[in-house]
């Protein structure tokens, strides 16, 4: 389905600063940016407002006429995005002049039929400002010279860049734009991320929800670098999905890039409303597996167990990771086991209804009488000891379901587990996690 606003697709051969220029646009370091070849390897999109309107900005890999099967799907990703696109930014180096693969992605962007604006990037001063018209043999109009890094000249590209893509309807103007910000923060939609470990199959799942290749797959560890986020549309409302880098240990990150793709896919369990979980079940439940576990609990997102892989184990394999959820994830309490295979779709349609299920009970409020009436039925059914009682009970927030509760004297630990878990099945939360927090109040 088209986009909303207008888009704008960046391409280039590899490491020409592409997502440095993605980043300049959007003033922060979204993208994952590092001094080699092939850092991003997904199609990454986010919205960028310049002079009142805003557009879409893609930032892709690097194009390669030939090399290996990750860098041909990493080409075939850049070509699908340009397809989209109402404008593409081809971005060149001047430090080096026009080399081989230069021509070659004129030549395709040619026939591409799309409008094409000539990036001259590395341009850091006047007396660089030459170099740019060397860029003229590629046959694609006049190079316009920038330092992404620097940002010299940076607006003069989006100046150029409102005039040649269209207005569209989610397009807003300066007197339009407040009250669509608001539309949207009233309409939030649900974050579902999907994290595990490298090479579990989170892209391929990821790609089976979205409905098309959107994340590159392949067979090795840490194709994903930056967290890719995509809004389907399903019967019970839209949720976006948050394809993730696949996360290690701190001790085996081995490079700057890794670690701030493990630093974004913890922010984006941070900021989801649920994870996914996904876990090669051929490798059974692995102690880095346990530590991702623990650290969405940490986070307070419900979690779904995915357990992938699951049509190539045998009977008796099935049966010893039963016995290993059981022991070894013990802590994620109720949470939805599903077993399927994100490459053939098999068992993969039980995951909206487990999705819809724990997104409503992360945003559930219950009636403070109802909270009143649960709570005094366990007080009755187990006291507390040393005539500790919970006096009033609450439902304070959610996203988690928090709840205060108002005690005349301090309550055992032990007690405490015991009311939230009365709350959790009086109320059927499930896997949901839920807070409990203490106020001490005189009779």
């Amino acid at each position: 389905m088209a986009s909303a606003l207008a888009t704008v697709v960046i391409v280039g051969r590899p490491n020409v600063g592409k997502s440095t220029l993605f980043n300049r646009f959007l003033g922060s370091q979204v993208a994952i940016v590092q001094d080699e070849p092939g850092v991003t390897r997904d199609r990454f999109e986010r919205t960028v407002e310049w002079q009142g309107r805003r557009f879409s900005v893609v930032d892709t890999g690097g194009w390669m006429p030939r090399g290996s099967e990750l860098e041909s799907k990493v080409s075939r990703q850049v070509e699908a995005a340009v397809r989209d696109a109402d404008l593409v930014l081809f971005v060149v180096d001047a430090t080096v002049g026009v080399l081989d693969d230069d021509q070659a992605i004129a030549k395709w962007l040619r026939t591409s039929g799309k409008e094409v604006l000539v990036v001259s990037n590395k341009i850091d001063s006047d007396k660089r400002e030459f170099d740019k018209w060397e860029f003229l043999s590629l046959g694609l109009g006049d190079p316009y010279p920038v330092s992404a890094l620097h940002g010299r000249k940076s607006g003069d590209i989006l100046d150029e860049v409102l005039i040649r893509i269209p207005r569209r309807d989610g397009d807003e103007d300066e007197l339009d734009k407040k009250n669509a910000e608001r539309i949207r923060a009233d309409s939030r939609v649900p974050r579902v991320s999907i994290v595990g470990r490298p090479n579990v199959g989170k892209s391929t799942l990821f790609n089976r929800l979205v409905g098309q290749d959107r994340a590159v797959v392949h067979d090795m560890p840490g194709t994903t670098r930056d967290s890719i986020d995509t809004v389907v549309t399903t019967p019970d409302g839209p949720i976006t999905f948050v394809d993730t880098a696949g996360m290690r240990r701190r001790s085996r990150v081995d490079d700057s890039t890794e670690y701030y793709s493990f630093v974004r896919a913890l922010r984006a369990v941070d900021e989801s409303d649920i994870a996914l979980l996904v876990i090669d079940a051929t490798e059974g439940i692995t102690s880095q597996d346990q530590r991702l576990a623990e650290r969405i609990d940490a986070s307070g997102s419900p979690v779904v167990v995915v357990l992938n892989k699951w049509e190539t184990l045998n009977a008796d394999q099935r049966d010893e990771i039963d016995v290993e959820i059981g022991r070894k994830l013990f802590f994620v309490g109720d949470a939805p086991v599903l077993k399927m295979s994100a490459l053939t779709g098999k068992g993969v349609q039980k995951l909206l209804p487990a999705l819809q299920d724990s997104i409503e009970q992360y945003h559930r409020r219950v009636p403070t009488r109802d909270v009143n009436r649960v709570v005094a039925r366990a007080q009755q059914q187990q006291p507390a000891p040393g005539g500790a009682r919970v006096l009033y009970a609450l439902q304070g927030a959610s996203d988690p379901p928090t709840f205060t509760l108002f005690v005349n004297k301090e309550l055992p630990s032990t007690y405490l587990r015991y009311l939230e878990r009365a709350i959790r099945e009086g109320f059927e939360f499930g896997s949901t996690p839920i807070k409990i927090r203490v106020r001490k109040r005189s009779d």
